[in-house]
């Protein structure tokens, strides 16, 4: 058994995990979700949101060891959290995730893939982004079920641009720890080759694919369940 704590991307909050909590849970994991700054139930200000306060609000929820899994841009805050305080997390997991590289933010990681299929849903306003909800469906949730595709477009947020425009020095306290990560082979809003790309500065033994959209934590719970079940077990 493993604590793990589950950690949402861009736009999303801890309700995306509703449906791999209990599967995970049948495993014998203690699991639980959280939702980052100005997301979900969360009122903070989306302003005067931080890379550095969702690491913050990472490293609040951690009581003992505990298995970090990020989801898409998550893989940057769990990292950024290794970073400032690595005692209470034993493994990273990235699914589908944007993993830092040195000296590049997360929007210059995004530009680092081949083609870039999220660029023409996204709304800018400032320091604030939206997806547009006509485009979000076959991006994010192609392979879900019209439940919960539209569960997904009720609660979808707006998201703050600073985090994604904050670099992550990295150094043996993140990098260190045991990885895995997590290729979504159907993702339509993050490049699969782009993932696997990303994936080579991982031990090949530690990386897995779901042939899945973006999101296997609606359309494959069990699977991924079981993906991080082995995860937190190496």
């Amino acid at each position: 058994m493993a604590r793990i704590l589950l950690v949402h991307g861009a736009a999303h909050g801890a309700w995306c995990w509703r449906d791999t909590i209990p599967a995970l849970a049948a495993l014998g994991h203690e699991v639980r979700a959280i939702d980052l700054p100005s997301h979900g139930q969360d009122q903070t200000p989306v302003e005067d949101v931080t890379l550095d306060l969702y690491a913050q609000a990472i490293l609040d929820a951690l009581d003992a060891p505990t298995v970090l899994v990020g989801h898409s841009m998550g893989g940057y805050p769990i990292t950024r959290a290794a970073e400032i305080d690595n005692s209470n997390i034993t493994h990273l997991a990235y699914l589908c995730a944007y993993t830092p590289w040195p000296d590049l933010t997360l929007s210059q990681m995004r530009h680092q893939a081949p083609s870039q299929p999220l660029l023409p849903a996204i709304r800018r306003d400032g320091p604030v982004f939206t997806f547009d909800p006509d485009m979000a469906p076959d991006l994010f949730y192609h392979d879900c079920t019209p439940e919960q595709v539209a569960f997904a477009l009720a609660n979808v947020c707006p998201q703050a641009v600073a985090p994604s425009e904050t670099t992550v020095a990295l150094t043996a306290a993140s990098q260190d720890l045991p990885r895995g990560y997590i290729v979504c082979a159907q993702d339509g809003a993050i490049p699969p080759n782009f993932q696997r790309t990303m994936a080579e500065r991982f031990d090949p033994d530690h990386v897995y694919e779901l042939q899945t959209s973006h999101s296997p934590f609606f359309s494959a719970p069990q699977e991924l369940a079981q993906i991080i079940d082995r995860i937190s077990k190496t």
